[in-house]
């Protein structure tokens, strides 16, 4: 579904679930380059503060990606930034609800700002202020 520039109202949200599994952290390591040791040995992790093996916060920050681009506003959408704040680690295995809700609508630009927050469980890990360009309806 696409939510329409028109559609979008303060308060609206989406949220999105996924757990972290073993794959995901194999396959964004050979996609984006990134084969930091945090991410990929167990023995090398455990001397970090980590103290173990930690998911890519990147990855948690691509459910946000999913959640904007997939359900509000959806398909059409144009992602053009955020800020953000990683607050703890994410580790395989962890289930990672995203919730994105619209915080103010630009009509005029199509603009649309977003509050988005990923946890594992009551454990905010990833805060982010979003904005995004919404699809605008197609003409009749």
């Amino acid at each position: 579904m696409t939510y329409y520039i028109d559609d979008l109202k303060p308060g609206m949200s989406e949220s999105y679930s996924r757990t972290v599994t073993e794959e995901d952290v194999q396959k964004f390591g050979e996609v984006s380059g990134d084969m930091n040791p945090v991410h990929f040995d167990e023995a090398y992790a455990r001397k970090t503060i980590f103290r173990g093996r930690v998911a890519h916060g990147v990855i948690t920050l691509s459910y946000i990606s999913k959640v904007l681009g997939m359900q509000i506003p959806g398909p059409g959408t144009i992602f053009m930034g955020a800020t953000t704040s990683f607050k703890a680690p994410v580790r395989i295995g962890d289930t990672v609800v995203t919730t994105c809700t619209v915080r103010e609508v630009e009509p005029v630009k199509r603009r649309v700002k977003f509050d988005c927050v990923c946890k594992v469980g009551d454990t905010v890990v990833v805060e982010a202020d979003t904005l995004v360009m919404a699809p605008a309806r197609p003409k009749a």
